[in-house]
């Protein structure tokens, strides 16, 4: 009884061992992934769902609001911005190259600024934005899912959420990404529409 004892006590120590040992194992794996995760590309449990149904009103001095409505019929961009973020004053020259391109059309999401701050911030460094809703409270913001700001979406014809990028977007993102992403909606979009169209002689 007693060597039965005696042998089952290293068993046990082993054991004891191993424990911690699988434990750093699994810490270790798991850093490992999130360290090959791109920090811009975040899943969001919207992605190919409809954009969150919501109405909010211009900027101070813009006449048009934005609404889920109007990101309907063509591929679009939302951007999430404030005057208070340093990330989009970054970004914002891209999205006046954009503008002066009528590339894509692009809808701002004023985030949680007050309206005369917002007002003078797109006077002085220039409006990129066929829209821009003022999202004084951040309530709808936070039916996107949005983390901070800057962050823009790229919704497809059909209103629905293609794409999201957290942070800034650099010129290298936009011709390397975006652009061809947008391009690819488009033409899927136009192949839908075709096909749905009326068959040749008029029949349904």
């Amino acid at each position: 009884m007693q060597n039965a004892v005696a042998r089952e006590a290293p068993r046990s120590r082993r054991a004891a061992l191993l424990v911690p040992l699988l434990l750093f194992a699994g810490v270790v794996v798991f850093l490992s992934v999130g360290l090959t995760l791109n920090p811009r590309e975040v899943p969001s449990a919207l992605i190919g769902k409809p954009v969150p149904e919501f109405v909010l009103p211009p900027v101070k001095g813009r006449s048009l609001g934005l609404s889920s409505g109007d990101l309907r019929g063509d591929v679009s961009l939302v951007n999430v911005f404030a005057s208070w973020c340093v990330a989009c004053r970054e970004e914002h020259p891209v999205f006046l190259q954009l503008q002066r391109e009528k590339f894509v059309p692009i809808h701002g999401l004023n985030y949680k600024d007050r309206p005369e701050d917002a007002a003078r911030w797109l006077d002085a460094l220039g409006d990129p934005y066929t829209r821009t809703g003022a999202d004084l409270d951040g309530r709808v913001a936070i039916d996107w899912g949005v983390y901070g700001v800057p962050e823009t979406f790229v919704i497809d014809r059909g209103g629905r959420i293609a794409y999201k990028v957290i942070g800034p977007i650099t010129p290298k993102l936009l011709e390397e990404k975006l652009r061809p992403l947008i391009a690819g909606l488009r033409a899927d979009g136009a192949s839908a529409k075709a096909a749905s169209g009326p068959r040749p002689g008029g029949s349904p």
